[in-house]
């Protein structure tokens, strides 16, 4: 058996998880995130002058999921997160599988690696009107230069973060008051109402980019950016608009997430229909719309 290095089996392993995506199995933005773990994991191993996949061991690996890294704003966090610890843990784990599968190796540093416990999720922040009317006011700071008026009003539509940043004005009809989305991987294609609020400020967002040059052109995120990086910002984005707003402390976090459970609950208590929150969401699962809508749900057919 050859002794690949890291690099040389990263190019055939990737090759893998281009195919798994393609067939559906894996999102291209998890390919993208192991592909740049796994880059980073050469860094690493040729720091302790280690290049051949099958030199890497559990030591050294366990050592990698743990490394201090590198926030936003290239500051150093020597306690990575649990989120970024299991992404790594998940990515190289990946890889060896995949090597090993192609005959590149027969290592496998991470069969004894404890899993990576996760922190309880955060209960949702159960925003009100008189908040959301609060985080208009303040995401409307510098619009339409700024992008934050935009990012919201997307938000409110009823779009996912990942949708957020995909969006572009050739999305937009403003004289039906909607936006359409191609969906993503979780979510399905669909056409959004906007509010009135969300009709001008997204006229302005366009007519602003529009001067800059020809048509379509992202609302809030660029073009060019890798997805996993669009996503990041506009999670930064919106952290902005809630720190303004003083609605994100120590105390009490507002993520884009808290959006989408407002508009869940107020296209519920609208409609009275799960199914209507299901369809604007671009939700398959009538489950995650009743827990979006906080709505006590059982699966057997029988609603609390």
């Amino acid at each position: 058996m050859a002794r690949p290095t890291i690099k040389e089996a990263l190019l055939q392993v990737s090759r893998v998880w281009k195919q798994l995506a393609w067939d559906g199995v894996m999102s291209i933005e998890t390919v993208d995130e192991y592909i740049e773990v796994t880059e980073r994991l050469i860094d690493f191993a040729r720091a302790h002058q280690i290049t051949r996949l099958d030199d890497v061991t559990p030591a050294l690996a366990e050592a990698f999921v743990n490394a201090p890294g590198h926030d936003r704003h290239r500051g150093i966090v020597p306690t990575p997160a649990g989120s970024t610890r299991r992404q790594r843990r998940s990515a190289v784990t990946s890889l060896f599988v995949h090597a090993r599968a192609l005959g590149l190796t027969k290592a496998a540093p991470m069969v004894d690696s404890a899993p990576i416990a996760r922190s309880p999720r955060r209960p949702g922040a159960d925003l009100q009107p008189h908040e959301i009317a609060r985080l208009q006011f303040h995401s409307e700071r510098g619009m339409p230069a700024t992008r934050h008026a935009a990012l919201l009003a997307l938000l409110l539509a009823g779009f996912w973060s990942a949708e957020v940043g995909a969006a572009s004005s050739a999305d937009l009809d403003l004289t039906a008051g909607a936006v359409r989305t191609k969906g993503s991987t979780r979510t399905l294609a669909r056409t959004c109402p906007l509010d009135e609020w969300g009709v001008y400020v997204l006229g302005l967002r366009a007519t602003h980019l529009g001067r800059r040059g020809a048509a379509p052109y992202r609302l809030v995120a660029s073009a060019t950016s890798a997805p996993n990086v669009v996503q990041s910002s506009v999670g930064a984005g919106f952290g902005d608009i809630a720190r303004r707003s003083g609605l994100s402390t120590r105390a009490r976090k507002v993520e884009p997430r808290d959006i989408t459970r407002y508009v869940a609950r107020k296209i519920l208590n609208e409609t009275g229909q799960l199914s209507e929150v299901a369809r604007h969401l671009g939700l398959s699962s009538l489950d995650v719309a009743a827990s979006l809508a906080d709505l006590q749900w059982h699966t057997g057919g029988d609603a609390a």
